[in-house]
């Protein structure tokens, strides 16, 4: 309570919070404009199909359900996001070029993030193509005209490539003069608009006129599955965020000035790794593998290819065959896909030969553990022992939705299922926008202090 007057007193924050919903507001009014040309002709189908575990479910969420209406900001922010996740992977002594410009300081930055933004263009384009083929195949979306087929793409494409750029725009808008980080937060806004209508879908499911029209018991019963399924979602919630704020401390001492060791002229202090360094970035990447043969495939046949049946070992959902089980492969490459890019994702967040070496620049070093090889070495090993353990758990909280899915405890109803990629997301921009609003906060206090001295 404490903390929510504070904020309220602070005009600076209430500034930033009162632009940032401005600008989501705009974002959220242009989510509902629909693509000029286009129509979709039975809302309902298209919400079902987006609601479940299949190669566009990724991008409409992490376009903040701009997909489900086919908006002209239908891509959302999803180009820029893989663009920025392969510029950093190229950027890791892959290309010399951009290694170099990493290490320029401000210069450098401004030219990576250049470059971000021209590949975003180029997979936008691609992406916004295999999208309208498979909606167009799937029969989701029409045309208002059949002339000039070719035209109509490239008019569509770049309606939604300038959807896309504006969005990158209202969130640079965000981060420069709102709060928190505004790519995160247009990601945040659209899931978090979702949240009530899964609430009300579940009481409908659960709690409806019919149900209680069945007799005391199915009303009983119907109430305290829809409190179970708050309180699992609750419970979920309170498990993402103690991943998330969980971290494994390894002591570090550094020295004084004189190169000393000793224990009066050494300073103590951590060197903390997160359980999940990563964050939801192995999540993103993975569906984003597993979404590319759907899009390579309508480039290849533009009738069948984006539903050839094939491409069924790639969905994250159960197949049936005459009643028969098969085994879920996609689902089994969505959880190894996810480890291994934790994996390689943490070791390049937290970089244990750069590590080492700094800690020997600045005379920095871990208490029993040599400087050099040996202190790289050490870290490795507990940063590759954690991030089993953060690995595991994201995967867990991922493969969540298809494993409720195919065990059918919702039904048909896919939009009820728990956890996932949006739930990560969601905690993820909570904890790093409490952050962002305790420093803000810490350094009003700090001002007020130093005014304070300077009256006496």
């Amino acid at each position: 309570m404490k903390k929510m007057i504070d904020i309220l007193k602070n005009k600076e924050i209430m500034g930033r919070i009162v632009f940032t919903l401005l600008i989501l507001f705009i974002f959220r009014l242009g989510a509902q404009i629909t693509v000029p040309g286009v129509s979709v002709p039975d809302d309902s189908a298209l919400n079902t199909y987006l609601s479940g575990n299949n190669a566009l479910s990724l991008m409409n969420l992490l376009g903040g359900g701009t997909l489900q209406s086919f908006s002209i900001f239908a891509l959302g922010v999803s180009p820029y996001i893989t663009a920025q996740i392969i510029i950093q992977l190229l950027s890791t002594d892959v290309l010399p070029a951009l290694t170099e410009l990493k290490r320029q300081g401000q210069y450098g930055r401004k030219k990576i993030e250049m470059a971000s933004r021209y590949l975003t263009l180029m997979l936008g384009a691609v992406q916004a193509y295999g999208i309208i083929k498979t909606m167009e195949a799937s029969e989701y979306i029409s045309f208002h005209t059949a002339e000039y087929e070719w035209m109509t793409y490239i008019y569509i494409v770049i309606v939604l490539l300038a959807g896309t750029m504006l969005v990158m725009w209202l969130g640079d808008q965000i981060s420069t003069k709102g709060i928190g980080n505004g790519v995160s937060m247009i990601i945040f806004a659209g899931i978090v608009s979702s949240l009530p209508s899964q609430m009300v879908t579940a009481w409908n499911t659960w709690c409806s006129p019919y149900v209680f029209a069945q007799g005391e018991s199915e009303t009983i019963a119907g109430i305290f599955k829809f409190l179970l399924y708050v309180f699992a979602y609750l419970l979920i919630i309170a498990f993402v965020t103690f991943i998330e704020l969980s971290k494994r401390k390894i002591p570090v001492q550094h020295s004084g000035k004189g190169g000393g060791r000793t224990q009066s002229m050494a300073r103590a202090s951590f060197l903390p790794i997160k359980i999940n360094s990563a964050g939801v970035i192995p999540v993103i990447f993975a569906s984003s593998i597993l979404m590319a043969p759907s899009v390579i495939m309508a480039f290849i046949d533009s009738e069948n290819g984006a539903n050839a049946s094939w491409l069924g070992i790639f969905s994250t959902s159960v197949l049936y065959d005459n009643g028969g089980w098969y085994m879920p492969w996609g689902l089994i490459i969505y959880i190894i896909l996810i480890i291994a890019f934790t994996f390689f994702y943490a070791n390049m967040q937290i970089n244990p030969q750069q590590l080492a070496e700094n800690f020997q620049k600045n005379g920095s070093y871990i208490p029993g553990i040599h400087q050099g090889n040996e202190t790289e070495r050490y870290v490795r090993k507990v940063l590759n022992r954690v991030t089993v353990i953060g690995a595991l758990a994201l995967s867990l909280i991922a493969a969540l939705p298809p494993v409720l899915t195919m065990t059918g405890v919702f039904g048909n109803n896919q939009s009820l299922a728990l956890g996932g990629t949006g739930l990560i997301i969601v905690v993820g921009v909570a904890l790093e926008l409490n952050s962002q609003i305790d420093g803000l906060l810490a350094g009003k206090s700090f001002d007020e202090v130093v005014a304070s001295r300077g009256q006496e």
